[in-house]
C-alpha cells in the first residue's frame, strides 16, 4: 500500500485523551516548536567553575559607565555578582558582635559564646573577624580570620557552634568579632494549615522549639490558669518578647522569667478559637516553635493561610548602582563604578548611594524606568518601623533621590495605599507604566506630575500574580502565573487558553508561588514558567508558552518538561540567556563555607549553547529530550491514485498492519531513536512494538516494522551525548489486518 502523512500541528495537548487529541502531541521534554516543527532544545554550560551555595532565585544584568557588564545573583544566603567568568560575595552584613570567645574540647566542633543575645539561629553565616585563639589549640589565627563559617547548633541564646575543617584542641578563651551575614529567608516556601508546619518545610533548620510544660485551656490565660505561659525550656527564645505557636494557635509575649513566658496574649493576629477571642486548648507537652521571625507573621491574617515565604530579592539598578531589596527586609547598593567594587560589600551606607532613610521592610522594589524613583511596594507606614509593614501600602522616593522619602512641597516623594487584594505580589516594568500585581488584582501606576507624582489605576480582578517572579514582559505586554490561570495584559487583562493548563495545576504546588520563575527566551519567543509539583520541595517542572507560535493554532503552542529553573535572565547585554539550576543534595562551592551542611548548590548556565549540559568541572552531561504524539487511529480510508485518503473514516473495526515507516527529520545530529507503539483500545496501556526503538542517523531511508493494531503513537527521542534533531512528517506503511 501507498504510505500514509500524518502531520501534526505544533504545541502539546493533555487537556484531551491520548486518542482524542487528533493531530496533536501529547507529552514531551526538553523539547520546543519551531516554524511548527518540533525540535530538541538548545544545551547549557556553566559559565563558572564554582557552583553557588543555595538557592538562586533572582538574576539582574546591568553596565556601568565603561561598559563593563554584570549580573547580580541574589539567593536564600546570599548576594553574588557575576563578572567576567567570576563569581564575588557582595552579600550586606548585619551588625558586628564584638569580642566573643572561643571554646573547643578535641573535635572539629567549637562553641562561640558572646556577651549578649546573639539573635542567630541554625543554618544562619558569619564571618570570622580580628581573632585572636586562646593558647593551645594547635591553630593559628589566620585558619579563622576572614573565614565564613554555617552555624550548626544554637545550644543558647548566647552561644552558638560551628565545625572547623579539622579537630581543634581542647582550649578556651581568646577573642573573636563576630560579622553575621544579613538573613534572607528560607530555601523554600512552607504552608500549612493554620501554624501546624514543619521546621521551614524540614529544608532550613534553625527554628527554636521546645513543648509546653502544663495545659492550656480554650481561654485568655495561661498554665493553669495563670498569666503564663510555662515551658519545658526557653533556651533560645527572644528575651525581649516575641511570638510562639502552638499548633494552630499564635501566642505573643513581653518577656521571660526562667521558663515561663509573661504578658502573654492568646490566639494573638487571628488565630483564636473560631468565632471567639479565646485561645485553642493545648495539651501539656505539645510542640511549641518560635515563630517571631517568621515571614507572614505580625499581619493580621487568617492562620489557615499563612505562609513562609522563600528568601528573595528585588534586584534593579540606579545606573551603574546595583540596589538590592530583601523581600520583607531592608535595601542595600553596590556601586560598580569604585576602585574596590569586587572587595567591598552592598550596604545601607554606600558612598553617594546610602539608603538609611530607606523602609527596613518592603516586599518588592524596583526604580521608575523615566523618572528614576525609588518604589517601595508592601512596606511600611512609618519609615524605619518594621512593625509598621502594610503589605498593601506603596512609599516612593524623590526623583533621582533614592534616600528622601518624606513627601514636601518641593519634592515628588509619597505614598499610596491599594486596596483590591491582602498583599501586593510583584510589579514590573512596563514601556510607559508600571504594572503592579496584589494576590487578586491588577493596578497600573503612572507618572503623572505635580502634585500626586504617580497615578493608579486598577485594570484587573481575579487575576492575581501567585508569586513575585511570576511574571514576564515583551514589548510592553506582560504574561503572569496566576492561582487560577495564565494571564496577558496588553491594554486589556486577558486569560490565555492553554493545551496543558489542567496537567500543570493538578500538578503544582500552588503554596509554594514564591518559588516560581518566570523566563522570557526571545531567542524562540518562549515564556517559561519554573515550577515545583505536588511533594517536590523546589522546582522541578516546567511549562513554556511559545507566543509567536500560537497565532492560529487553538489553545495555543504550549509544551511541558523536568528542566527546571530557580531563576532565568533573558539575553539582554548578553547574548544568551542565563539560568540557574539547584540540587538540593549537592554541596556548593562559592562562597567557601566552613561547616557548610544542607545548603545545596546552584549552577549558574549559559543556555542555547551547545547540544548538551557542560558542568562546572567540565564534564558533559547528556540533555535527553523527547515528544510523544497522539494515540493515532489506524482506520480504512479510501485513497485516490496518489495514494491520498478521500473516503470517510471507518472508525474501530479494522485492525491494520504497520510495514514500515519513512522518517523525516528536518536536523539530525548524532542519532535519533524512534518508538512505535500499539494498543487495542484507547483505555488500554501501550504496548512498545517488536523492534522499537529504531535508531536514525542521516542515511536512514526506512525502516521495517512488524506493528499491528488499532491505534499507534510515535515517539521520537534522544539519549547521548552531541545529539539533535529537528522532526517533520510522520509516514506509514499501512494495510488492512483484519477485523477484530
Amino acid at each position: 500500500m501507498a504510505l500514509i502523512d500524518f502531520k501534526f500541528k505544533p504545541g502539546i495537548d493533555k487537556q484531551s485523551t491520548e486518542a482524542g487529541a487528533e493531530q496533536r502531541w501529547v507529552d514531551s521534554d526538553n523539547v520546543r516548536f519551531r516554524y511548527g516543527l518540533p525540535e530538541k532544545v538548545g544545551g547549557w554550560s556553566s559559565l563558572v567553575t564554582d557552583s553557588i551555595v543555595g538557592v538562586a532565585r533572582k538574576l539582574h544584568s546591568f553596565v556601568d559607565l565603561e561598559g563593563n557588564r554584570y549580573v547580580a545573583i541574589g539567593t536564600d544566603k546570599f548576594l553574588l555578582i557575576y563578572f567576567e567568568g567570576r563569581l564575588y560575595d557582595v552579600t550586606p552584613l548585619a551588625t558586628t558582635i564584638s569580642s566573643a570567645t572561643f571554646t573547643s574540647t578535641g573535635s572539629v566542633t567549637i562553641t562561640i559564646t558572646t556577651s549578649a543575645d546573639h539573635g542567630l539561629e541554625i543554618g544562619d553565616i558569619v564571618l570570622f573577624d580580628s581573632v585572636t585563639l586562646p593558647s593551645g589549640t594547635g591553630k593559628s589565627n589566620s585558619d579563622f580570620e576572614d573565614k565564613v563559617f554555617q552555624i550548626l547548633t544554637v545550644p543558647t541564646s548566647k552561644t552558638f557552634t560551628v565545625n572547623f575543617t579539622s579537630t581543634v584542641s581542647s582550649a578556651s578563651g581568646g577573642s573573636i568579632d563576630l560579622k553575621p551575614y544579613e538573613k534572607i529567608g528560607p530555601s523554600a516556601q512552607s504552608y500549612g494549615y493554620g501554624f501546624g508546619i514543619g521546621n521551614y518545610g524540614g529544608t532550613v533548620t534553625g527554628v527554636i522549639s521546645t513543648t509546653l510544660n502544663g495545659s492550656l485551656g480554650a481561654n485568655t490565660t495561661g498554665t493553669g490558669g495563670g498569666s503564663t505561659v510555662t515551658l519545658t525550656s526557653t533556651t533560645g527564645f527572644p528575651t525581649g518578647g516575641g511570638t510562639i505557636a502552638v499548633a494552630n494557635e499564635l501566642i505573643t509575649y513581653t518577656g521571660i522569667s526562667s521558663n515561663d513566658l509573661t504578658g502573654i496574649t492568646r490566639g494573638a493576629l487571628g488565630t483564636a478559637t473560631f468565632g471567639t477571642s479565646n485561645g485553642q486548648a493545648h495539651s501539656s507537652g505539645a510542640t511549641v516553635t518560635n515563630a517571631t521571625t517568621f515571614a507572614g507573621y505580625g499581619n493580621a491574617v487568617n492562620a489557615a493561610t499563612v505562609t513562609l515565604e522563600p528568601g528573595l530579592w528585588s534586584l534593579d539598578n540606579f545606573g551603574q548602582v546595583l540596589i538590592a531589596t530583601i523581600a520583607n527586609g531592608k535595601t542595600f547598593t553596590w556601586d560598580a563604578s569604585i576602585t574596590a567594587k569586587f572587595t567591598t560589600r552592598a550596604s545601607t551606607t554606600t558612598s553617594g548611594f546610602a539608603t538609611g532613610n530607606n523602609p527596613t521592610a518592603s516586599r518588592v522594589t524596583l526604580v521608575s524606568p523615566t523618572t528614576r524613583h525609588l518604589i517601595h511596594l508592601g512596606t511600611e507606614t512609618t519609615i524605619g518601623t518594621s512593625t509598621t509593614q502594610d503589605d498593601m501600602f506603596i512609599r516612593f522616593s524623590d526623583q533621582e533621590d533614592i534616600n528622601t522619602y518624606a513627601p514636601s512641597a518641593t519634592n515628588t516623594a509619597g505614598t499610596q495605599r491599594l486596596q483590591d487584594g491582602t498583599k501586593i505580589m510583584g510589579a514590573i516594568k512596563a514601556k510607559e507604566v508600571i504594572l503592579v500585581w496584589t494576590d487578586n488584582a491588577l493596578y497600573t501606576m503612572k507618572f503623572i506630575g505635580a502634585p500626586f507624582t504617580f497615578g493608579f489605576e486598577q485594570v484587573g480582578t481575579n487575576c492575581g500574580l501567585i508569586g513575585k517572579n511570576a511574571v514576564v514582559e515583551i514589548d510592553g505586554a506582560a504574561f503572569w502565573l496566576s492561582p487560577k490561570g495564565f494571564f496577558l495584559f496588553d491594554g486589556t487583562v486577558k486569560s490565555i487558553p492553554c493545551t496543558v493548563e489542567d496537567f500543570v495545576y493538578d500538578n503544582f504546588d500552588t503554596t509554594k508561588g514564591q518559588q516560581v520563575s518566570a523566563g522570557l527566551n526571545n531567542l524562540f519567543t518562549e515564556i517559561t514558567w519554573s515550577y515545583p509539583s505536588q511533594g517536590s520541595t523546589f522546582n522541578d517542572k516546567y511549562v513554556v508558552f511559545n507566543y509567536a507560535e500560537s497565532a492560529g493554532v487553538p489553545g495555543g503552542v504550549w509544551y511541558t518538561g523536568t528542566e527546571a529553573r530557580t531563576s532565568w535572565m533573558d539575553a539582554t547585554i548578553y547574548k544568551n540567556p542565563f539560568a540557574t539550576k539547584f540540587n538540593s543534595s549537592a554541596s556548593g562551592s562559592f562562597p567557601e563555607i566552613i561547616g557548610e551542611s544542607g545548603l545545596g548548590q546552584s549552577i549558574l548556565f549559559e543556555h542555547e549553547v551547545g547540544n548538551d549540559q557542560v558542568n562546572p568541572d567540565g564534564t558533559t552531561t547528556t540533555v535527553p529530550s523527547f515528544i510523544q504524539s497522539y494515540d493515532i487511529d489506524l482506520e480504512s480510508r479510501s485513497k485516490d491514485a496518489r495514494g491520498r485518503a478521500t473516503g470517510p473514516k471507518v472508525a474501530g473495526e479494522i485492525f491494520l498492519a504497520m510495514r514500515r515507516f519513512v522518517p523525516d527529520f528536518k536536523t539530525l545530529v548524532g542519532n535519533a531513536k524512534v518508538s512505535l507503539n500499539v494498543k487495542r483500545y484507547p483505555q488500554q496501556t501501550e504496548v512498545q512494538t517488536a523492534l522499537s526503538p529504531f535508531t536514525i542517523d542521516s542515511t536512514t531511508d526506512k525502516k521495517d516494522t512488524r506493528a499491528r493494531g488499532r491505534f499507534v503513537s510515535v515517539k521520537i527521542e534522544n539519549d547521548a551525548v552531541n545529539e539533535s534533531w529537528r522532526f517533520g512528517t510522520l509516514r506509514l506503511d499501512l494495510q488492512p489486518d483484519g477485523r477484530r
